[in-house]
């Protein structure tokens, strides 16, 4: 097993440069170039740095040494060394890796930071051939792996984010009535029926919890719950369909909103100001609120030993009852141009080992803890009921939106435009017309 931690990019990274946004359009490395600090290989023996962003089980290097000794199996060659970063400081850590000229050879993460900073930046090595033969990697995720007609990320696992009820809470309430326990899907009138019979039934004494549900907004982390929740509730987009704009003020969407607000003021639904999904999730599983907007099987692992309940996990609810859920990932990896044609294709085939392999792929994908982007590799949990509802939710998949212009930025303007909607009773139009206009602004850059 070639694994070793990276003791001397850590350092790297706290001695380089320090910069605010990953690389900018000057520190480009065209195709072919040779960076500073890379030295040519000259064949034989590779290293080759993957900087792993801890999604799902990984978490550290230990995740990764049953792929990489089964790559290493056919590849003795190539030793793999493991940098572990997260996404509270990772970002700021490969910036400064890739400004002191010591980018990683592959990175393992979304579209959103391969295509949409890696790529943008040039900083990347052409997958194309990568993608040839492969058919059965959906549309949806081949979209969002590519830049102007070139692939530059190839994916390993996608999932769906979701919803998740207090079973019992619900039955106690007699709300389990607007659910299809099936499909896992609701309409609207029936969240708010459902909401409705929860707040009598906490009146009543018969289940004891301060709120049906939370609409979190006192940060940013976990706001893919509250966009899909607003989204779906009257079958609209967060982003307009020409992808020209950003749409919280559109006639469905600032319904959406003010029926949250009415929802609110009655109290049939609750509101902080203060939390962030991680608190929301933390109070879910404390049993405190009878459900979660920002669920899927990661959650679902780490805080399932917390619960003295049954989480049901659920579609966001949407006036037709056919959610569109917005997709976690697809994650995969890319690599890095350095300048050094042997890392390269050394990286390439580490790549397409990961994702391609049945054995190793599957094992990766499990690791994420999500399901494959090759469609063609089946129910890889069959059996495990505890997956099956998240499998479920990966069939109502709809637009993936991170790869928008400003989407960054419009990030930091999403959850105060709900705090004023939800926390201080704002008009709802004129906060969502406010809100458009500040994250079109920073569409341009």
């Amino acid at each position: 097993m070639k694994l070793k931690r990276i003791l001397a990019l850590a350092m790297a990274a706290a001695m380089a440069l320090s910069i605010t946004a990953c690389g900018g359009g000057d520190e480009s490395t065209p195709s072919g170039s040779q960076p500073s600090g890379s030295q040519p290989s000259g064949g034989g023996a590779v290293t080759l740095t993957v900087a792993s962003f801890n999604i799902g089980g990984f978490t550290d290097s230990a995740a990764w040494e049953p792929i990489i000794e089964a790559f290493n199996a056919q590849n003795p060659d190539v030793t793999i060394e493991i940098l572990p970063v997260t996404y509270q400081d990772g970002d700021q850590q490969l910036a400064n890796l890739i400004a002191g000229g010591n980018a990683p050879d592959v990175v393992f993460e979304g579209p959103e930071r391969i295509i949409g900073n890696y790529a943008n930046e040039g900083l990347l090595v052409d997958l194309s051939d990568l993608w040839e033969g492969v058919t059965d990697i959906p549309e949806s995720i081949s979209s969002v792996s590519q830049l102007d007609g070139t692939y530059y990320m190839y994916p390993l696992s996608v999932a769906a984010h979701c919803m998740a009820i207090n079973y019992e809470a619900f039955e106690a309430a007699g709300a389990l009535q607007y659910i299809d326990e099936e499909t896992r899907t609701w309409t609207t009138d029936d969240f708010v029926a459902a909401c409705e019979a929860l707040k009598a039934a906490m009146d009543a004494g018969t289940i004891t919890m301060a709120e049906t549900g939370i609409i979190y907004c006192g940060a940013q982390g976990g706001d893919q719950g509250t966009r899909a929740l607003v989204n779906n509730l009257y079958s609209d987009y967060y982003v307009t369909e020409d992808g020209s704009s950003y749409n919280a003020n559109s006639a469905n969407n600032v319904k959406a909103l003010e029926l949250l607000q009415g929802m609110v003021d009655e109290g049939t639904m609750g509101v902080s100001t203060s939390y962030a999904a991680a608190d929301e999730l933390q109070a879910f599983a404390n049993g405190t609120c009878a459900m979660t907007f920002c669920w899927n099987y990661s959650n679902y692992s780490q805080y399932a030993a917390q619960t003295q309940f049954t989480p049901f996990a659920m579609a966001f609810p949407s006036d037709d009852g056919v959610p569109e859920l917005e997709m976690a990932g697809p994650y995969g990896l890319c690599v890095f141009d350095n300048g050094d044609q042997a890392k390269i294709d050394a990286a390439k085939e580490f790549v397409k080992f990961v994702c391609d392999d049945q054995t190793a792929g599957v094992e990766a994908v499990k690791t994420t803890g999500f399901f494959p982007a090759h469609e063609g590799w089946g129910d890889i949990y069959e059996g495990d009921e505890t997956r099956a509802p998240f499998s479920l939710m990966s069939e109502y998949l709809g637009r993936y939106y991170s790869l928008t212009p400003g989407w960054v930025a419009q990030r930091a303007l999403w959850w105060p435009m709900l705090q004023a909607i939800m926390g201080t009773g704002a008009d709802v139009q004129t906060a969502a017309d406010d809100y458009v206009a500040q994250a079109n602004a920073g569409m341009a850059g």
